[in-house]
């Protein structure tokens, strides 16, 4: 794992585009009039969504893309709440009040021949749309296993697939292969180096179980409540073999082995 590269910056950025990619989900693509901070896959930022009365604290949102090049991050936002439904009413030219970069960072495989396994989802697939194209920019091929509930609850499949290879799982069975990530056959027809996972709990701790069963390094990106990203309410606070650690400053992203989700 990586910790922060960059300096913590509190930024106004600029709303470029608001995409409405799914009912419950948009995607925000923003930008700066100055170059914005570096950004690696796994770290996220805290928004703070100034169009809703009932919101007082910020809200962490994984880096779902970052392009230094066009200067643009992207931000693929769940609507679960009164804060996230304000930010899905922003417009093209709206600011948002961003601290940025934040949390650590995946670990790049250290061998070009090493094969990486990237499974998520729900709103956990976004991370790993950016680890992807990391990857990808180093000379590696990622294959992502993504879950849902249902074909219509997958989320950018199409960037997805421009990246790496994608098998898919359905609750439902209406999309893929029916049943959980860690049923699909994929797991059984090739063997992988590397797993890094992000998604509901029961997901995460079933993807670290079958790490932990084949002998695989995995790294999970938690998803706790973060209400100040610097380590200083631990309201984010996961028990681990190291100890209490504050998710937002020692992780989010964790090796499994250190998780007592199984103790």
């Amino acid at each position: 794992m990586m910790n922060a590269h960059s300096m913590k910056q509190i930024l106004d950025l600029t709303v470029t585009a608001v995409e409405r990619i799914h009912e419950r989900y948009v995607r925000l693509r923003l930008t700066h009039d100055a170059p914005l901070p570096t950004m690696f896959p796994g770290q996220f930022v805290e928004v703070r969504p100034d169009g809703s009365a009932t919101t007082f604290l910020r809200r962490p949102i994984s880096v779902n893309f970052f392009d230094g090049k066009k200067n643009e991050m992207w931000l693929l936002v769940a609507l679960v709440g009164n804060g996230t439904r304000a930010m899905s009413r922003l417009r093209p030219g709206d600011k948002l009040n961003c601290v940025l970069p934040l949390g650590n960072s995946f670990t790049m495989p250290a061998s070009p021949s090493e094969r990486v396994l990237l499974i998520g989802g729900g709103v956990g697939v976004a991370p790993l749309l950016f680890f992807g194209h990391r990857l990808k920019e180093q000379g590696f091929e990622p294959t992502f296993l993504l879950g849902a509930r249902s074909s219509g609850d997958l989320l950018e499949m199409d960037d997805f697939k421009a990246v790496g290879r994608v098998f898919v799982t359905t609750e439902d069975g209406t999309s893929g292969e029916k049943g959980y990530v860690t049923n699909h056959t994929i797991l059984m027809q090739e063997h992988f180096d590397r797993i890094a996972t992000c998604g509901p709990k029961p997901m995460m701790a079933a993807v670290a179980a079958y790490a932990k069963q084949i002998d695989v390094e995995c790294e999970v990106s938690l998803e706790n409540k973060m209400a100040c990203g610097l380590g200083a309410c631990l309201c984010c606070v996961e028990n681990t073999t190291d100890g209490h650690v504050c998710v937002c400053t020692q992780g989010p992203v964790i090796n499994s082995k250190k998780l007592l989700w199984h103790n």
